[in-house]
């Protein structure tokens, strides 16, 4: 089956088809699995451009799933190019050794990357993300255009956040003749006024006709799970034009393994003590105080119960400082990909917060992991939510915002080992039946392919006016 679902195909929607999605949590540059490719069974190979702020070496993210899909098409022998800026997720500050005062240019895993300098704050701010995006915007357009022009691509593909790439990716595709695609990661502009970001009726309007009218400019759009499908509907997307493209994890390195391994002893976490790990970017949009206040909880009522925090974002300071005297709080940096299955293993159980806010505007891309190490998840998801639905089964589900049901949700689970070991069991298989790397890229593939061959390629936009003249 493929890994994707289009609207008028067979198949489970809420199966084999977040943030920040770019909450994301996996292993960078995975071997693909090398296996006859759609194109090589159809004598077709593509020219791909990918355009998006967010690429490998971020470690986590929105990077962390382009750099792969990206990588995976290359290996299928298709000519892929990125346009994309300089890595600086999550931790606000440009990796070293890059230099962000130029352009650059680099091969990476097959793909030929071009980077494009930009405005990184020290503080994300509601002006400062702005800026960030605005900057890479107005650095990007003219390569995009440019190698557009160079490459004729078959398809430019863009990647969402930010929208602010759209217009040129539009540009560069009817320059071309190609065909577009955007894929949304996180419906951010939503989003933006739900977390309360910025606000006014008047710029929420406005910013949301501009949403709507850039979407309708692709020839496919795509997003991560059918919830998020039938948000793009709402926006008046016609669904024979939406793909259901889900974030992914490579279950043959993400895997089960001994709970007893190096982080405990590192920590100086008993055998006997129960772990719940979060593990991810850290944002607003996670709502992680709530994290914060059932450990506080649970340190009078179960001390023998750690929350273990391992990650790097906007919000990783405020919540050292609350946790200031917590005796069952620890952190960690962000672990290097070659020791992250050994650290979703170290928990007994994985906590995923979410703001109710944000419901349904993303799906946290961590859950593929986090069911592949086969242990249960205490996620905070609404009834009827796209996460609810996800976690069912392999972990409970409570609501948000509330510590004191965190706090019960986690003793009910420490409390009882055959319950945690059933829930487990049943993370790994869903991961594997519906987070599976292969499927999901391999639909990737097919669903580019049928785009470009099924109908003719468009005349690029000067060639369309010479036709009209």
């Amino acid at each position: 089956m493929s890994g994707i679902v289009q609207s008028g195909q067979t198949g489970r929607r809420d199966g084999i088809s977040d943030a920040d999605p770019a909450d994301g949590l996996g292993v960078t540059n995975s071997t693909p699995h090398k296996e006859p490719s759609v194109a090589a069974k159809l004598n077709k190979t593509m020219k791909v451009l990918v355009y998006g702020l967010n690429y490998a070496p971020e470690a986590i993210g929105i990077g962390k799933y382009t750099h792969e899909m990206c990588a995976w098409l290359a290996s299928r022998g298709h000519q892929v190019k990125v346009i994309t800026s300089y890595p600086s997720y999550p931790d606000w500050k440009v990796q070293a050794p890059y230099n962000n005062r130029r352009y650059g240019r680099e091969q990476r895993d097959g793909v030929e990357i071009i980077r494009c300098p930009l405005y990184v704050p020290s503080s994300p701010t509601s002006k400062g993300r702005l800026a960030h995006y605005a900057s890479f915007a107005m650095s990007s357009s003219p390569a995009a255009i440019w190698h557009a022009l160079r490459l004729r691509p078959d398809v430019v593909l863009a990647v969402a956040p930010s929208l602010l790439v759209a217009p040129a990716a539009i540009l560069a595709a009817r320059l071309t003749g190609a065909r577009s695609w955007l894929h949304i990661q996180d419906f951010e502009v939503e989003a933006a006024f739900q977390l309360g970001i910025t606000s006014g009726n008047r710029l929420r309007s406005g910013a949301e006709f501009i949403e709507r009218t850039l979407f309708a400019r692709f020839d496919r759009v795509s997003t991560i799970s059918a919830k998020m499908i039938d948000r793009l509907v709402s926006k008046r997307i016609p669904r024979t034009r939406t793909v259901e493209f889900r974030n992914w994890v490579d279950t043959s390195l993400i895997k089960p393994q001994d709970r007893l391994g190096s982080f405990r002893s590192d920590l100086g976490l008993a055998p006997e003590t129960i772990v719940a790990l979060y593990s991810g970017s850290m944002a607003l949009k996670q709502g992680l105080g709530t994290l914060v206040d059932a450990a506080r909880l649970l340190e009078k009522q179960r001390p023998e119960i750690a929350m273990v925090f391992c990650g790097n974002g906007a919000t990783r300071d405020d919540l050292i400082r609350r946790s200031t005297g917590l005796r069952n709080v620890r952190f960690l940096e962000l672990q290097p990909q070659e020791r992250l299955s050994e650290l979703l293993s170290m928990a007994d159980i994985h906590l995923l917060p979410q703001r109710t806010e944000v419901a349904d505007l993303v799906l946290p891309s961590k859950l593929g992991a986090i069911l592949a190490s086969g242990r249960p998840v205490v996620a905070m998801a609404e009834p009827g939510t796209q996460l609810a639905a996800e976690v069912e089964g392999s972990g409970l589900s409570i609501p948000a915002g509330d510590p004191a049901a965190l706090a019960a949700a986690l003793i009910r689970l420490a409390d009882d080992r055959a319950q945690r070991e059933r829930l487990g069991a049943a993370a790994r298989l869903a991961s594997q039946a519906r987070w599976d790397m292969h499927t999901i890229l391999s639909g990737v593939e097919e669903s580019l392919v049928a785009l470009t061959s099924n109908s003719a390629r468009s005349a690029p936009l000067g060639a369309q006016a010479q036709q009209r003249g």
